[in-house]
C-alpha cells in the first residue's frame, strides 16, 4: 500500500500536490521521523477521541501529546481516546496505527493544533507504516480548511 484511496481522492479533490516519502517499516511517529529523516514536529499525527456525540480527530505535531484535560475544558465535552478496534472500523483502508490526519476526508470532526499552522512543510501518514505524504504547509491548511484551530497539545 502507499496512499489510501480515501487520502488520494481527498488530495485530488483539493488539487493538492504532494510527494511520497518512503521509509522502512516503523511502529511509532518518533521512529518514522528518524527513518524518514524528517523533524518530528513537522509530522502531523491524528489522535482519535470520542464522546457521546461521536468521534473526533485531533491533529497535533508528532512530537507532542494531546492535552486531554485542556481539550475537555476547551470543548466542554467528556472526551476519551478511541480504542484500536474503533479505529480499525473508522479507518478500514488504513493499517492499524497509521491514520492520516485528514478528518474531513473521513467525515470526522477535526481539531487542528495551532503548532501546525505556520509550518512551510508538513508530513503525515499515508495510511501505512512505510510512507509519509509530504505537502506544503499552505496545501495542508487547504486540506483542513474550516476545522477548528486551538492549542490542544504539549511537548512530550
Amino acid at each position: 500500500m502507499t496512499v489510501t484511496e480515501t487520502v488520494q481522492g481527498f488530495l485530488e479533490k483539493h488539487s493538492v500536490g504532494y510527494d511520497l516519502v518512503p521509509h522502512p517499516h516503523t511502529g511509532s511517529s518518533h521512529e518514522t521521523a528518524e527513518a524518514a529523516h524528517v523533524r518530528e514536529d513537522h509530522i502531523a499525527k491524528a489522535v482519535i477521541v470520542k464522546d457521546a456525540d461521536g468521534y473526533a480527530m485531533v491533529v497535533v505535531p508528532a512530537s507532542n501529546w494531546v492535552d486531554m484535560e485542556h481539550l475537555r475544558k476547551e470543548l466542554n465535552r467528556d472526551i476519551h481516546l478511541a480504542t484500536e478496534e474503533e479505529l480499525a472500523t473508522l479507518f478500514s483502508d488504513c493499517e492499524a496505527g497509521a491514520v492520516p490526519p485528514l478528518g474531513p476526508a473521513y467525515n470526522i470532526e477535526t481539531f487542528l493544533d495551532q503548532a501546525l499552522t505556520s509550518l512551510a512543510n508538513v508530513y503525515f501518514e499515508a495510511g501505512d507504516h512505510e510512507h509519509l505524504v509530504h505537502t506544503t504547509g499552505d496545501d495542508f491548511r487547504t486540506l483542513l480548511a474550516g476545522v477548528r484551530h486551538g492549542y490542544f497539545s504539549h511537548d512530550h
